[in-house]
């Protein structure tokens, strides 16, 4: 059976893909397999070269390429009258495909996005072809898609590669970088998030430990001052603070284990 042959130079391996499918494993098999591989290199090279200017390397290209021609030799079965190059291209564009949607994006986008991306994206250069303003409302006339739709795909246009945040935040050769936009940290959240797990704890104390708590971190009283107003020792202060605010960690970190999800628990 002769290979429906793609290019002129596309070898013909159906007797080796025979051979090889009767081999049993061993050094033999190995060196008949490679043989095969860099027989169909030339072909795996083509297809990379598709993609190139797409954000990746022609280099890095063929080998993502060469690992999709080496699943297509390993899956091929000439038993089923299909010739290698219709078999293997789809698997060797399908292997590059993968690589730019989980590799190459320095933001994760779904994959309806990205699909939703590569339409608004073909659809844009069609329309400009014909020398039409590819408007949201045109893409989506053009397309079939929803005017939202168009626009989650707009945008993702930009979610490709991400800007340097040395970057200009907006042009006209200002000195605004995009990193002088960026918010900083509120260290006020942080508080926040302290006060509501000490909460449930604080309410569990008797009276006069919450007075020693309120006199010494919200009053800013001395331990020797908060003392002499109970009439007590500063020790005595001193253990009754330690043992609240032991206290209140151990009711913390209760209320935490009760709200933590149930998908974090180990499976039983």
């Amino acid at each position: 059976m002769a290979v429906e042959s793609r290019y002129a130079d596309d070898p013909d391996s159906t007797a080796d893909f025979r051979r090889l499918v009767e081999m049993p494993d061993g050094p033999a098999r190995d060196r008949l397999r490679s043989e095969i591989i860099c027989a169909w290199l030339p072909m795996a090279h083509r297809l990379a070269g598709r993609y190139r200017n797409r954000g990746e390397t022609l280099e890095d290209l063929r080998q993502v390429a060469a690992i999709g021609l080496v699943n297509a030799v390993d899956r091929y079965d000439p038993a089923l009258g299909r010739a290698f190059a219709p078999f293997a291209v789809p698997t060797i564009t399908g292997e590059i495909k993968r690589h730019f949607r989980d590799r190459m994006w320095s933001v994760h986008v779904p994959r309806r996005i990205q699909n939703l991306r590569n339409v608004v994206r073909l659809a844009g250069a069609e329309l400009t072809a014909a020398g039409t303003v590819p408007t949201p409302a045109r893409i989506a006339e053009h397309t079939g898609l929803t005017e939202e739709e168009v626009r989650q795909g707009s945008e993702a246009l930009h979610g490709f590669s991400a800007l340097s945040i040395d970057a200009e935040a907006a042009a006209g050769g200002g000195e605004l970088l995009l990193a002088d936009s960026l918010g900083a940290v509120d260290e006020a959240f942080d508080l926040v998030l302290d006060r509501e797990a000490a909460r449930p704890g604080i309410h569990r104390l008797a009276d006069r430990e919450k007075r020693v708590l309120y006199l010494r971190f919200f009053a800013g009283m001395t331990q020797s001052a908060i003392a002499a107003e109970l009439g007590v020792s500063q020790m005595h202060v001193s253990r009754l603070i330690s043992e609240s605010c032991r206290r209140i960690r151990e009711s913390a970190a209760r209320e935490a284990a009760v709200r933590r999800p149930s998908s974090q628990a180990r499976p039983g």
